[in-house]
């Protein structure tokens, strides 16, 4: 288990970029995968990348391909989303998440997919 928090979200305008970061308090070594997620006013929180700790293979949607970069710094103990080409649609609270189970849930909607959770950041993009 490892306690995370969420930083680096605030209000930019469409076509800026962000760079989120998501620190664990403690090593690690022992999960498996992370991956970020999003939660807009009254919808529903969904997946949008991810990566496997032990080969680094990423994964994420079709809709944020391109624009969505996802990376982890072991040494840090530091999970990123750098988000490039902002849309307003991509307004929302960003979490991420982490397990160290054998098994990654990948993008699954279920949020108890994933066993430790941040408390999130706000990312606001204006026309």
């Amino acid at each position: 288990w490892v306690q995370l928090v969420e930083s680096g979200g605030g209000s930019v305008q469409t076509g800026g970029s962000l760079r989120l970061s998501c620190a664990a308090s403690g090593s690690i070594s022992a999960v498996y995968c992370m991956a970020w997620y999003r939660q807009a006013a009254g919808k529903e929180r969904t997946g949008v990348a991810g990566i496997y700790n032990h080969n680094s293979y990423t994964f994420g949607t079709d809709g944020v391909k391109g624009r969505f970069t996802v990376s982890l710094d072991k040494a840090k103990n530091t999970l990123y989303l750098q988000i490039n080409d902002l849309k307003p649609e991509d307004t929302a609270v960003y979490y991420c998440a982490a397990t160290s189970g054998g098994y990654c849930p990948g993008l699954d909607p279920n949020p108890r997919a994933y066993e430790d959770w941040g408390q999130g950041t706000q990312v606001t993009v204006s026309l």
